[in-house]
């Protein structure tokens, strides 16, 4: 058993160096590879990292270096069969003809796009980075483009924190360069690494130890402002900007000096008080919404408009709650009359981002909580009727929940019943505060409301008018003009000065004027659908047959900061609560009854100078394109002129050193590219020894190679301080010789 162990070890051990660095560039790249979350699906990463295990695996594993490639490509199609979504498609061609065949094969590759080119790159490059471990400024190189491409996302690409991405792949350059040394050492000295080996505590210890101390030092020392600015941060500063700290609430500035400029990521605000300012779409992933039908996830409402923005009613503050005590226990929603109909909507979320919010999110109303975290029993939560959230208690503690599973009674949009009987008389059971409004509100706002539902017949007929109205007569901004605005009233500037703005300005405007015609409104805030995974063949099946092939929209949403949205709820008398899009480009998706069509919002937008020009400008190339073309041109004459650069870097290396020092190391380096193109030396015979056996087997430069050996012992061993026009005659004798052995 013994002997099979050590057979094991010695296997494991051979070409160490070789499998370690494999380790290493495969943990750089996955390091590397997650800065790219908000880009990738989930479906890429899986392939990506598991191409850069089994790649390392067989490295390991595999000696032969045939048989070792040949396995990860064979797992590299693999996983891309797996995980791509990929179906077999039979030949059905000539199988003579090589265009069929041509075309049955592009077939195939086209299902595994874009992972396979994705992952193909990606090996392609861990095996770049394998192959140049043996030099040390390659390492460098590398570790420090991944360092600066981390520290650019972290501040310019992404809203995602890189900072332990960053210190990871520290780390392992940190370790990758010690590697790198022992291997050279060993190489250089093996007689003196035997010896070293048999003190193995004395020789890693204290080099595991100065490692830990540094990146320890950098996680848990106190956090200091840093005594230097970064660049970015200055440049912003400078500017009157503020660096965004990427919390998620949209449109609310934490800086007094912000604008309009967009300082702000788009995500669920926690303060609605002060609505308005610009923001920027931040496009990384919340959570993940498995549901039988799209909907808009519901998160929380405000009721009392102050002017600027939406607050907490007394109302809403004293609201009773129920606790919920188990799963499936019944939520009632309050405000909803029992012959109202509703369909059943199941929803499972998962949560990607370690944001804490208030409420459980949902098609709103919730009615059943069947699952949180998979534990046997519900956390700590209430359920507030008139508001329809289900909340966290105000001093809770504990985590958001990670994943959680619920059922909704979303109201069928029935319009017949919303146009007769009860819907259609003035709303009686609404509390007061759905119809406040501020005594400081400019009359104009309540004369256009009146102006605009005057020959509405019908509650639900009028909230139509005014939303209608909004879709048709403003556009969509996320970085309104905010020197435009004159009124101290948030609602009245949007609708006569401003005349732009994104969701909170048309959800707020409707709400506002809804109230003023008399009929009870409150804002909403949660989040839209959000994006189903793009699935090719059900587009082309779609389109050709001319329906739709999932009309209720079930699948698995992906949710982003860039969804979150508000909205309005409108109560009908005996009918209660329905939501209202008002926003220019978005659609409400209502439950509809049996064989009923969802009436189609009006989005014609009026053509406005900004239309005009942009519609004038024609052909437009982003900015990045002339970048990344310099880029490519730079690399390409970098590659054409490389022996060029390399000689004048050299030169410039060696304009300190003497005549004598340079002629030595250009011998040296004239031996290693001997060794190169298959000429014999061994590392502890002299220079005279190797330049004899080298005549021995090239007679026709043995004049050359006893030009160099002199030249090599008069400027070792010599007194002498050979001249300019010697070390000239030498390199000229090594070029001869470079090109006559190839």
């Amino acid at each position: 058993m013994i002997a099979v162990y050590r057979k094991t070890f010695k296997w494991l051990t051979v070409g160490i160096y070789h499998k370690l660095s494999a380790i290493m560039a495969a943990l750089l790249l996955f390091e590397w590879i997650r800065c790219l979350g908000d880009y990738w699906w989930e479906e890429t990463f899986t392939i990506v990292n598991g191409v850069l295990f089994v790649s390392t695996a067989a490295i390991i594993l595999i000696p032969s270096k045939f048989f070792s490639s040949l396995v990860q490509l064979i797992f590299l199609i693999g996983l891309n069969v797996a995980y791509s979504g990929y179906t077999w498609i039979p030949f059905e061609g000539d199988k003579k003809n090589v265009v069929d065949w041509t075309i049955w094969l592009a077939s195939h590759v086209k299902q595994l796009s874009p992972f396979l080119w994705i992952s193909l790159s990606i090996w392609v490059v861990f095996h770049f980075i394998v192959w140049m471990r043996n030099r040390r400024l390659f390492i460098i190189g590398t570790i420090s483009l991944a360092l600066l491409s981390l520290l650019v996302a972290d501040s310019l690409l992404t809203p995602i924190h890189l900072w332990d991405e960053i210190a990871w792949i520290l780390f392992i350059g940190l370790g990758w360069l010690v590697t790198s040394h022992f291997s050279s050492f060993k190489k250089q000295h093996p007689d003196n690494w035997e010896h070293l080996l048999e003190y193995p505590v004395s020789l890693f210890l204290p080099i595991l130890i100065i490692i830990t101390f540094v990146m320890g030092a950098g996680l848990f020392v106190p956090s200091i402002k840093p005594i230097l600015t970064d660049p970015y941060t200055a440049w912003k500063e400078a500017r009157g900007e503020e660096v965004g700290s990427f919390v998620g609430d949209k449109g609310v500035s934490t800086s007094p000096t912000s604008s309009s400029s967009g300082d702000s990521r788009s995500g669920y605000s926690r303060n609605d008080e002060l609505l308005g300012n610009g923001f920027k779409f931040d496009y990384s992933p919340v959570m993940t919404v498995s549901t039988t039908k799209r909907s808009y996830w519901r998160g929380e409402t405000k009721a009392f408009y102050n002017g600027s923005g939406w607050e907490e009613s007394p109302v809403e503050k004293q609201e009773q709650s129920d606790p919920l005590e188990q799963y499936k226990q019944v939520l009632l929603p309050g405000m909803q009359p029992k012959t109202t109909k509703v369909e059943k909507v199941e929803q499972t979320f998962t949560i990607i981002r370690k944001d804490k919010f208030p409420v459980l999110f949902g098609a709103g109303p919730i009615s059943t909580v069947l699952a949180v975290n998979a534990a046997d029993v519900p956390p700590r939560l209430n359920w507030l009727p008139q508001s329809w959230e289900l909340r966290f208690p105000a001093k809770s503690r504990g985590a958001y929940p990670k994943s959680y599973t619920i059922v909704s009674e979303v109201p069928v949009l029935d319009e017949a019943a919303l146009r007769s009987g009860a819907a259609t008389q003035p709303a009686k059971d609404a509390d007061p505060i759905y119809l406040q409004l501020p005594s400081e509100l400019p009359e104009r706002v309540r004369e256009l409301a009146a102006e605009l539902t005057k020959d509405a017949a019908t509650p639900y007929d009028k909230v139509n008018k005014l939303v209608s109205y909004l879709r048709l007569n403003y556009t969509y901004t996320n970085e309104p003009d905010l020197s435009k605005r004159q009124s101290q009233d948030f609602v009245d500037a949007f609708l006569f000065e401003m005349k732009s703005g994104y969701c909170d300005y048309f959800s707020t405007a409707l709400a506002v004027l809804t109230r003023a015609t008399g009929i009870p409104a409150r804002w909403v805030k949660g989040y839209s659908p959000g994006s189903l995974p793009y699935d090719p063949e059900r587009m082309r099946m779609q389109s050709g047959a001319g329906i739709e092939m999932n009309p209720e929209g079930a699948g698995t949403y992906t949710v982003r900061n860039s969804d979150a949205h508000s909205w309005v709820e409108v109560y009908f008398e005996g009918y209660g609560w329905l939501p209202f899009e008002a926003t220019a480009g978005f659609s409400f998706p209502y439950a509809l009854p049996e064989d009923k069509v969802a009436p189609v919002p009006e989005t014609n937008t009026p053509v406005t100078d900004d239309t005009v020009e942009k519609a004038a400008s024609g052909f437009h190339i982003p900015v990045w394109v002339f970048y990344v073309t310099a880029g490519v041109l730079v690399l390409c004459i970098a590659a054409l002129r490389f022996r060029s650069i390399m000689d004048g870097w050299r030169r410039y290396r060696m304009g300190s050193d003497s005549v004598n020092e340079r002629i030595v190391r250009e011998t040296n380096r004239l031996i290693k590219y001997g060794r190169k193109k298959g000429l014999d030396h061994n590392e502890f015979e002299t220079v005279r020894e190797t330049m004899a056996r080298w005549s021995t087997r090239l007679t026709f430069l043995q004049s050359e190679f006893h030009a160099v050996q002199g030249a090599f012992e008069k400027a070792m061993y010599s007194s002498q301080i050979m001249t300019q026009e010697e070390a000239e005659r030498v390199t000229a004798t090594m070029k001869v010789i470079r090109e006559r052995i190839g």
